[in-house]
């Protein structure tokens, strides 16, 4: 019998199929939609080539030079050739997502409501791009659909932030989470394994402090070493230790052990470039990951949550 009350089936962890199950009854894929932003660490206003890990402010597959209304009719197409009957969430992936006008966020977030196979809309974005205005039209945008902001957190460490080149503290991070919480907005937090010089023990300080905020949501996943980033020419120059696939495994299990139960696990690996991915060559192999972290959690006798203290 499974310990774990979040799940249908083997899973010891709270994941994103469960929660779409339960919350909307059907199939929900994630859409992804390029909207044309930047970044201000990209731009010159915080900053020029973004995070050190940066690869063109990622969602390399979708197809920017459609129009948003094309994009989606592109990604409904592409996913209800799977699953007919199922719907999708708009996913605006690329760069900073609420770095623009609220004239201009207008303009592009309404465009996703206007289609009945849509359902909800997840925007990716950074914790110090929330101006006031910007939060009054999340909240407004919230009660009209099923709002998800995610935030990339990687760390709550000062020293690694500031080493990656993020541009704001993890203090500035959490204003920026508590003003979408207080209008009762869904957060999905990212938090990155592997980062440069990191230890296990700063891995978990992450996941602990993560778990004090009682996000909506989290995504996992181990840093990727992609040719043609910042990261890439710090890696070839330090070699700085790359997690193996049994160390990122451990360390995520004890991660989830002391994450609420009711935070949704939208993502526990991840999916690089594998054209130009150049480390870890294991995190190619994702079912191979998802079924060894499955394995752990029986091994330990454990699931997400085992530890948790809201304290």
């Amino acid at each position: 019998m499974n310990p774990f009350k979040y799940s249908d089936d083997n899973k010891r962890y709270h994941t994103l199929n469960y929660y779409n199950k339960h919350k909307y009854g059907f199939k929900v894929y994630k859409a992804v939609i390029e909207a044309g932003f930047t970044c201000p660490n990209i731009d010159g206003t915080k900053s020029t080539g973004g995070c050190i890990f940066c690869d063109g402010g990622s969602g390399y597959f979708t197809n920017p030079n459609l129009s948003i209304e094309n994009q989606i009719k592109s990604e409904l197409k592409r996913i209800k050739d799977k699953v007919p009957d199922a719907k999708a969430i708009a996913y605006f992936q690329a760069n900073t997502n609420t770095y623009a006008p609220v004239e201009k966020l207008r303009e592009i977030y309404e465009i996703p409501l206007e289609f009945k196979d849509i359902c909800g809309i997840s925007i990716g974005t950074r914790a110090d791009c929330l101006e006031d205005d910007v939060i009054e039209y999340l909240k407004e945008l919230n009660q009209r659909t099923n709002l998800t902001v995610e935030l990339g957190m990687q760390s709550v460490h000062n020293s690694t932030i500031e080493y990656i080149n993020r541009g704001y503290s993890h203090e500035e991070f959490i204003e920026g989470y508590n003003k979408l919480k207080k209008n009762n907005i869904r957060v999905c937090i990212h938090i990155i394994n592997g980062l440069p010089f990191e230890t296990p023990e700063m891995m978990l300080e992450t996941a602990y402090e993560t778990g004090k905020l009682n996000p909506d949501a989290v995504k996992i996943q181990m840093l990727h070493i992609i040719t043609g980033t910042k990261l890439y020419d710090v890696y070839m120059k330090s070699h700085f230790k790359i997690l193996s696939k049994d160390e990122y495994v451990n360390i995520t299990v004890s991660q989830l052990e002391i994450i609420p139960p009711e935070t949704v696990v939208e993502r526990i690996t991840g999916d690089g470039d594998k054209s130009k991915l150049i480390a870890p060559y294991w995190s190619k192999n994702k079912i191979a990951v998802l079924g060894e972290i499955d394995k752990e959690f029986f091994r330990r006798n454990t699931f997400q949550g085992k530890f948790f203290r809201n304290a």
